[in-house]
């Protein structure tokens, strides 16, 4: 089928018109968003402090030498990847009406806990450090050990949840 500017598309079947996720309301113009919620911006606040506490008292208990591989990091990163994946499937499946549970926990405490900007920093260093074959083993390994986590806890917690609905 060729396509001609200023022609309108037709689809066979209409686009779904929910969102995937619960909490983006694709029915609202961006002209008509009201203020943030300031108690919704709050938990974001408190639970990224949260987060980036735990993710900085890590570093400080095992901190990373020059030149070394940053285990730190990849291991905080694959961890936080799972858990959002937990997480994920909680909000949408199960606690679908606590309205507080995925800006604290997803966007606040494992949003500030995962730092993907250290991961960059990382690999910059090792890479200006003349360490190129260990940057190239922290970047394959954070993005396979982040997709395989996200990937192994939807599925885990989607099959627990359909067992224990039963």
């Amino acid at each position: 089928m060729e396509h001609h500017p200023g022609e309108q598309h037709q689809h066979a079947e209409p686009l779904p018109r929910g969102p995937v996720d619960p909490d983006v309301d694709l029915r609202i113009d961006g002209r008509d968003r009201r203020a943030h919620d300031p108690a919704i911006l709050t938990a974001i606040a408190v639970g990224g402090a949260l987060g980036a506490s735990a993710r900085y008292l890590i570093g400080l208990a095992w901190p990373t030498p020059s030149g070394g591989f940053p285990v730190n990091t990849l291991l905080i990163n694959i961890a936080g990847c799972g858990l959002i994946g937990i997480l994920m499937v909680v909000v949408t499946d199960v606690l679908t009406q606590q309205r507080f549970l995925r800006p604290f926990l997803g966007t606040g405490v494992l949003g500030g806990f995962t730092t993907f900007s250290t991961y960059a920093v990382d690999i910059q260093k090792l890479i200006s450090g003349g360490y190129a074959g260990t940057a190239l083993l922290y970047l394959a390994a954070t993005i396979v050990g982040a997709l395989l986590a996200v990937w192994t806890t939807v599925t885990a917690t989607r099959a627990l949840v359909t067992w224990r609905s039963r």
